[in-house]
């Protein structure tokens, strides 16, 4: 498929700061946070903020942008429309999570409730983000039970790596959260390296011929191209991208997004908070640039069906 930057940028900004926000509405109710209104401003602002900028940027693949509220009626069939619900309805309580934290220095009770409702809600959004690719059963490559993990473990582990940002950042060190961040990098890490193995031992079970129902008749081989130049079916669904660039765009992504990450961050636990914050400034950046690797390699590794009619033997 072809790798669109707006649903690239959408997948993981709206991951990370709905990551975030799950993190901060359930360790700041249980006190594990510090109560500082600044503290909190700066937490959920970029949470919030990730979030939104994700959901904006989702409106420029749209052919026309100003229908897109036509989605929200949708939510009986179809899991982008309960994407976006659940995103518009998360807002709510994390709004009033974030005015208990700021403004009125509570974290307790019902500002509490808030904060829970808030994660359970960004996490069941992330959960129903990675649903819409889950459910096409077309593409191999999206079609499988480790997308929706790897999407959850992608948004907890960017929200590790932030939430430890800031703690450092505020001179409020936790070495705890500092080791849970590193084992969430690890965490997601393994998974990707399953799926990965996946794709690449795996294949759809449509070919050619079951595709045209002549598979009876024996191997069946594309004769004649069914046109003379690229149409958006072969420029979307038809996407290549060259094997050597996929290897090293991979091998990218294990350093910058999981290796370099789990050493810096596992070491801020040792270090003084304004290294440490220094530190994690570099893993944020790091870490950014290879989760958007991450994301438009999952984009362009897959394969769609159609394919099939256009001379691929299987995909």
């Amino acid at each position: 498929m072809h790798p669109a930057f707006s649903v690239i940028l959408f997948t993981t900004s709206h991951g990370a700061g709905y990551g975030l926000l799950a993190l901060a509405g359930v360790l700041a109710p249980l006190g594990l946070l510090p109560q500082d209104p600044w503290f909190g401003f700066a937490t959920m602002a970029l949470a919030l903020g990730a979030a939104t900028l994700g959901l904006a940027a989702s409106t420029f693949h749209l052919g026309h942008p100003e229908r897109a509220w036509r989605a929200y009626t949708q939510w009986r069939s179809s899991w982008l429309s309960r994407e976006g619900v659940l995103a518009t309805l998360t807002y709510l309580p994390a709004g009033l999570f974030g005015i208990g934290w700021v403004f009125a220095g509570r974290l307790d009770g019902v500002w509490g409730a808030f904060g829970v409702t808030a994660a359970f809600l960004a996490i069941v959004t992330v959960f129903s983000t990675a649903m819409i690719y889950r459910s096409l059963r077309t593409i191999h490559q999206w079609a499988n039970d480790w997308v929706p993990v790897i999407y959850l473990a992608n948004a907890v582990l960017s929200g590790a790596i932030w939430l430890n940002m800031l703690l450092l950042l505020f001179g409020r060190p936790w070495p705890g959260f500092a080791w849970f961040a590193a084992a969430a990098i690890a965490a997601g890490w393994a998974l990707k390296i399953a799926y990965w193995r996946y794709i690449d031992t795996t294949r759809h079970p449509s070919t050619a011929g079951t595709a045209t129902s002549l598979a009876a008749y024996g191997e069946v081989r594309l004769f004649e191209a069914p046109h003379t130049q690229d149409n958006y079916l072969t420029e979307e669904m038809g996407y290549r991208a060259r094997p050597t660039f996929v290897r090293r765009l991979r091998m990218f992504v294990h350093l910058a997004l999981f290796a370099v990450p789990i050493a810096l961050t596992a070491a801020t636990a040792m270090l003084p908070p304004a290294i440490g914050g220094a530190v994690m400034v570099f893993v944020f950046v790091l870490s950014g640039a290879g989760i958007l690797a991450e994301r438009w390699l999952f984009m362009a590794e897959a394969k769609h069906t159609v394919m099939l009619y256009y001379g691929r033997r299987r995909v």
